[in-house]
């Protein structure tokens, strides 16, 4: 009962069941800067003087019209400034980030800066106007008495607009639906014709007459 179904069909069927379990692996590797379009929200939750290591919550506030793929957003520490703002040693001009031990990052990228997967919510997408879960971020200061402010870029993919639906009229000619029920009438309307030849109600002249054009 199947056999006319257009594979084209077959193939968009599946793609809308499978469409919320496709998942984008939060990685940098083929992220892109959504610098501009989204809002790293940094907040900090506790302080251990004793190992001067700090823990923040970061997450994603999108700013954008657009939804972004929840599972593709990473954070990635871009840098750490002191009071003046700057991020680099005046006299050596190394990154204050080297400086610092950045905990239980899922990775680096490949110019060394330590990321962080977003965790992915209830919601397959984040929307514009809203934020994301918070990812946990530890930092641990060497310097200790050094008082720094960690600055992170925001890297994902926005959601892709679904392609639009092709749809067959019912009124097709080459619709297959049509061509069982087409040909079952016209069975129907034979099988008739020849039962009221048959019985005397019509005679062959007449009906050949009636369908003439």
């Amino acid at each position: 009962m199947m056999s006319w179904v257009r594979p084209w069909c077959l193939a968009a069927a599946s793609a809308i069941a499978t469409e919320p379990l496709c998942s984008f692996a939060a990685s940098p590797d083929h992220a892109t800067d959504l610098t501009g379009r989204v809002q790293a929200i940094v907040t900090l939750k506790s302080r251990d003087n004793f190992v001067s290591e700090y823990r923040y919550d970061v997450s994603v506030r999108n700013l954008s019209p657009d939804a972004i793929i929840g599972d593709s957003l990473v954070i990635v520490l871009d840098k750490i400034t002191n009071l003046a703002g700057e991020d680099r040693e005046g006299l050596t001009g190394e990154s204050f980030l080297k400086r610092f031990d950045v905990l239980d990052q899922d990775g680096q990228t490949d110019d060394g800066k330590p990321y962080f997967r977003i965790p992915a919510g209830t919601s397959p997408d984040l929307v514009p106007q809203t934020d994301s879960l918070p990812a946990v971020v530890r930092i641990r200061n060497r310097d200790y008495v050094a008082v720094f402010t960690p600055s992170f870029k925001v890297l994902g993919q926005k959601r892709p607009p679904p392609e639009a639906k092709r749809v067959e009229s019912p009124l097709s000619p080459t619709s297959p639906a049509l061509g069982p029920s087409t040909a079952t009438s016209r069975n129907a309307v034979d099988k008739l014709i020849q039962l009221l030849i048959k019985k005397g109600v019509l005679t062959e002249e007449e009906w050949r007459k009636a369908n003439q054009p």
